[in-house]
């Protein structure tokens, strides 16, 4: 029996898509999905809870202590409505994450009928500038490649961990439709270039407002670092001194 809760807030509204980020390498995926919760209109809905969490309960917007979970928000972002599911952390343990993402993709077929899109980063060489395409199902990956969008079969090269590999491959048992896009990244605690690079490639193959120019990504990533403990000074040097660019740390 899973361990996993769902405390709903509100109604599940009408959506477009679902986009699930947590933290990873170079943060990517993260980049993304925090920038689009802060800079648009969002509300949460429900809050994922799983005793494997790591035990750090933290303050909300409104000064209330929340226990350790994953959220889940509507974000509207003109004409379009996306729910983003994120959080600062995943289930310490295979079997943690392995309950959070079976939750996961019930709560996506239970509330939705639209495309699971899964963001995450692969650490490479600081040239590469790749995004790929990584599908679980057969259908998926023709309805990709009817529509000009190349799936790659090499790579990530090693597969996905945590929850991201997860909710890609346990996609089909659960009948929910789920793509994998994971952005070359020359890792870190953020990549904000490769952030922009993966929002901007969302946006044009799959037609989501969701692209997040630079100064965005950026912005996003100052706050994460700082919520690390990293400080404003280090930010700078690291965006002022590094041969990668501005906050590739």
């Amino acid at each position: 029996m899973s361990r996993t809760k769902i405390q709903y807030i509100s109604d599940v509204p009408p959506h477009d898509a679902i986009i699930e980020a947590v933290p990873g390498i170079g943060n990517v995926g993260k980049l993304v999905v925090d920038g689009l919760v802060a800079s648009y209109d969002s509300k949460i809905i429900a809050r994922i809870l799983h005793p494997d969490m790591p035990p750090h309960a933290t303050l909300d917007s409104e000064g209330l202590l929340r226990p350790p979970h994953l959220s889940i928000h509507s974000v509207s972002i003109g004409s379009q409505t996306v729910l983003c599911i994120c959080s600062d952390a995943q289930p310490t343990t295979a079997a943690g994450q392995h309950e959070v993402a079976e939750s996961i993709l019930d709560f996506v077929k239970d509330h939705s009928d639209s495309r699971l899109y899964v963001l995450a980063g692969l650490a490479m060489d600081p040239e590469a500038q790749g995004i790929h395409v990584v599908c679980s199902e057969e259908g998926t990956r023709r309805s990709m490649e009817d529509h000009g969008i190349e799936v790659r079969t090499g790579q990530p090269e090693s597969g996905m961990i945590g929850l991201a590999g997860l909710l890609v491959s346990l996609a089909p048992l659960h009948e929910v439709e789920a793509v994998g896009l994971v952005a070359d990244t020359v890792g870190g605690a953020t990549d904000a270039r490769a952030a922009e690079r993966l929002s901007m490639f969302v946006q044009d193959k799959f037609g989501l407002n969701i692209g997040m120019d630079l100064d965005r990504t950026q912005a996003i990533a100052s706050r994460l670092l700082e919520s690390v403990g990293i400080s404003e000074a280090a930010i700078a040097e690291i965006s002022g001194e590094h041969s990668y660019g501005d906050l590739y740390v």
